[in-house]
């Protein structure tokens, strides 16, 4: 396994966030810092804090929340963990991405809710539960099938106008619907499933490269079968030294340069894994043999 004392999410160099906002191409998601089914305070509360910590000292500076991950809960670790209380910069240096846009009944269960009143009241609260004047980067967990999607938009572009959000973002879209939200605003992220067995959204990869956007992929390492023994993907890791997680993550950053992966995990140990993934190379034939081998 690749040494991360040498090795930091530096090493994937970085994009821009709207064109003026600088992270690197390794983030952090905290959705698996909170209970299970993603519910209720973590089972070790002080490991989730220290988990975050390490993160930025190995070079992470884009954590991915959203108000639903607890609920509320990862937006309470995350600035207990790393607020520097300086309202100049209170997370020094480190951008905060947070979403809104669905709701929670229960563990496991997700329920959209895109009223622009609502969308409103969770930005306030997590500029709250964060304790910033603005949200670095504001994502629509879930456009509402309920809600007319301009009035979606429209509320968004509103609270960046009124400076409570720096740039807005976007989960779960296809094409249509992100040059939709287009006409009302600039986009400056989309957060798609998409991974070496997903493919899915490669239509809006596309789109993102040719515009700009950061493509941000939830559930980055889904390898499965594929990393078994002998399999495709334990072959390639085992010439490069890596296992088959970083070179799933490695495969991403590879994929195209707005890539910005943000796995997510509880452990320490995974997290160094998973961070020394961005100082892996991968040739043109090991990009070609995983893509084939799915």
């Amino acid at each position: 396994m690749t040494d991360t004392s040498t090795t930091t999410a530096a090493a994937a160099g970085t994009v821009l966030l709207g064109g003026d906002l600088p992270v690197t191409r390794m983030g952090y998601g905290a959705m698996r810092l909170t209970g299970e089914g993603v519910w209720g305070e973590p089972a070790d509360r002080d490991r989730a804090l220290a988990v975050l910590r390490r993160a930025v000292e190995v070079g992470v500076d884009l954590i991915d929340t959203a108000d639903s991950y607890g609920p509320f809960v990862a937006e309470d670790l995350i600035r207990e963990a790393l607020h520097t209380g300086r309202g100049d910069d209170p997370y020094g240096g480190v951008t905060i991405a947070t979403k809104a846009g669905l709701v929670r009944t229960g563990p496991g269960e997700w329920h959209p809710l895109g009223r622009p009143e609502y969308l409103r009241f969770a930005c306030e609260m997590s500029l709250r539960r964060l304790a910033v004047e603005r949200i670095d980067l504001y994502q629509l967990h879930r456009i509402d099938p309920a809600v007319p999607a301009a009035e979606q938009f429209g509320v968004l572009a509103d609270l960046q106008r009124e400076g409570k959000i720096r740039h807005v973002g976007l989960s779960e879209v296809s094409v249509a619907q992100l040059e939709d939200a287009r006409s009302h605003l600039a986009v400056a992220s989309v957060q798609n499933r998409y991974n070496l067995t997903d493919r899915g959204s490669e239509d809006v990869l596309e789109v993102c490269a040719a515009a700009g956007i950061a493509f941000l992929p939830w559930f980055p390492v889904a390898v499965g079968a594929l990393a078994r023994a002998g399999g495709p993907l334990d072959a390639v890791a085992s010439t490069i030294g890596a296992t088959p997680a970083q070179l799933a993550l490695a495969w991403l950053l590879h994929r195209s340069p707005v890539m910005v992966p943000i796995p997510g995990t509880s452990s320490l140990e995974h997290l160094e894994e998973n961070v020394a993934a961005a100082g892996l190379e991968l040739t043109p034939e090991q990009m070609s043999a995983l893509e084939a081998a799915v």
